[in-house]
Formats: C-alpha cells, sequence, structure tokens
C-alpha cells in the first residue's frame, strides 16, 4: 500500500511511502484487539477499592435482644449486614487486575489495529518536522494544515522529542508518542493517525514478529 508523503502545510512533497503489507495488510485479529486492550485498561486500574465486612465495622458487640419470644427474627451484631451501618457482604477488595498476554498475541492486535486504520485511509505520513522551542500555536497549525483539528490524532515520532510533546501538550485532540510505545488502545482510540516519515521504517522494525 501506498501513502503520499505531506509537508507540514499539508501539501504533497511527491514523495511516497510503502507500508508494509505484513503490518498494515493482514487479516486483522477482533479477538486479540479485545485481549491487547483489555489488558492495557486493566494495567491503569489502580485496584484499591475496599468494603468494611462485619469484622471491621466499630460497633457494641453485644446481642441486641434475647433469642426468642420477641416474634422478629434472631439478631446477634449491630454490625450484621442486615442492618444499616453494618458490615458488607462479599465486599469489594484491594487486587490487581494485571493478566499475562503472550507478545505475539499484543504484536497481532497493533498490526490488526494498523490494518483497520489502513483501510479506513485514516493513516497520514508527514517530513518530518521539529520545533526549536515549545510552540502550541505551532502544533496547532499543523493540524489545521491537515485538516484534522476537530478530530482526536496521534502523531507517531520515531523518538523522543520534547520541543514536540511540550507544544501538544495543552491540546485535548492530539497525542504524541514514540513508535516503541505505540499500543493497540492508542491506535483505535484516534481517528487520525499522523505518522512521521522516518517512524514508518520503525514501525516495520519493531512490529515484524
Amino acid at each position: 500500500m501506498e501513502i503520499k508523503v505531506l509537508n507540514t502545510a499539508g501539501q504533497e512533497t511527491g514523495r511516497t511511502v510503502t507500508l508494509d503489507e505484513q503490518i498494515f495488510g493482514i487479516e486483522p485479529s477482533d479477538h486479540a484487539i479485545y485481549l491487547d486492550v483489555k489488558q492495557i485498561l486493566a494495567n491503569k486500574r489502580q485496584g484499591t477499592h475496599s468494603a468494611k465486612e462485619r469484622g471491621e465495622v466499630s460497633g457494641s458487640t453485644r446481642k441486641l435482644k434475647k433469642q426468642k419470644g420477641t416474634g422478629t427474627a434472631r439478631a446477634g451484631s449491630v454490625k450484621s449486614p442486615v442492618f444499616r451501618g453494618g458490615g458488607r457482604v462479599f465486599g469489594p477488595r484491594p487486587r490487581n487486575y494485571d493478566f499475562k498476554l503472550n507478545k505475539k498475541v499484543k504484536a497481532l492486535a497493533r498490526k490488526s489495529a494498523l490494518t483497520y486504520k489502513a483501510l479506513e485511509e485514516s493513516i497520514l505520513v508527514i517530513e518530518d518536522f521539529n520545533f526549536e522551542t515549545p510552540k502550541t500555536r505551532e502544533m496547532v497549525q499543523i493540524s489545521n494544515n491537515l485538516k484534522i483539528t476537530d478530530k482526536k490524532s496521534l502523531f507517531v515520532l520515531p523518538e523522543e522529542n520534547k520541543n514536540i510533546y511540550l507544544s501538544s501538550r495543552n491540546l485535548q485532540a492530539v497525542s504524541v508518542i514514540t513508535a516503541s510505545e505505540l499500543n493497540t488502545y492508542q491506535i483505535l482510540n484516534a481517528k487520525k493517525v499522523v505518522v512521521l516519515e522516518s517512524s514508518v521504517s520503525k514501525i516495520e522494525e519493531l512490529f515484524k514478529i
């Protein structure tokens, strides 16, 4: 698949890049995507939720009323879950939501996500650029030139670039990551994936498993 390379003004440069069919043109696996996104979101969970059971609730342990003769159900403690303010039955406990996912499944999920974006024609390739100093205005101008201002966009850099990252930090619809940090959730969450020209070979090198 060939894609035209654009410059930061949104104009064609006359160059094209060929996207590797083994990464951008495979048979997508929806199940692999599901598992990878599930793991990414699970890893973000703090898992600090907790509720007190009857043994942890503060209160008296005296018997509330006599066992028999009241005409109502027997009750041994004010901390019983049946009373207001009592402990909770089988409440949530702090836990870790992480689970293992094989590298090949994760790679398949990322390639499947990139394939979907390629089929939707949601991948843009632009020539490499840099800022001398962080300037949000210049990042906004690039988004305007590419006509993606009103869309969630993901800029993929070949390596870490502090000035580009700081220039995009205040833009709600723009995310900037390196090719090595690219994951399934971010690819699918973006309406447009903007790949710098030198990032294409980097992605192909990393994802060719």
